[in-house]
């Protein structure tokens, strides 16, 4: 269900397959040390969560991550080295989270795609992007 994707021994992505819908709970994809956290949860009826605060908190984060959940359609994902050199693809569909960590990337759309992404802000393009 969790697919790490390395390259030289580097975690590149994570690729969570759909199949985690099932579980029940409260369960994180990746390890507590991430700067991006990823989990699903799933709850029955009358369920509680604690009302909470987020606590004010510096982090030093180096570089961006992504996180894409596919709501539908088919989407591949080209990876790429630090020297923008292509290394290999992954494929992704419904369902399928992937959360990008390093490296470079590029898409295909297969069949027509919906998604959400999700990355640290604030974000500037001319700042945070540098396309190849």
């Amino acid at each position: 269900m969790i697919k790490n994707i390395t390259y030289k021994k580097e975690i590149l992505a994570i690729i969570i397959k759909g199949k985690y819908l099932k579980k029940k709970g409260i369960n994180f994809f990746t390890d507590p040390k991430l700067s991006q956290q990823v989990a699903f949860m799933n709850h029955p009826k009358k369920h509680l969560i604690q009302p909470h605060t987020h606590k004010n908190r510096v982090r030093k984060i180096k570089g961006s991550t992504e996180v894409l959940i596919i709501l539908g359609g088919i989407l591949k994902i080209n990876f790429f080295d630090n020297k923008k050199k292509y290394i290999f693809s992954k494929t992704v569909m419904k369902n399928d989270i992937v959360i990008l960590l390093k490296g470079g990337h590029g898409f295909e759309v297969k069949k027509n795609c919906k998604m959400i992404e999700v990355k640290q802000g604030p974000y500037s393009e001319s700042k945070d992007k540098s396309k190849f």
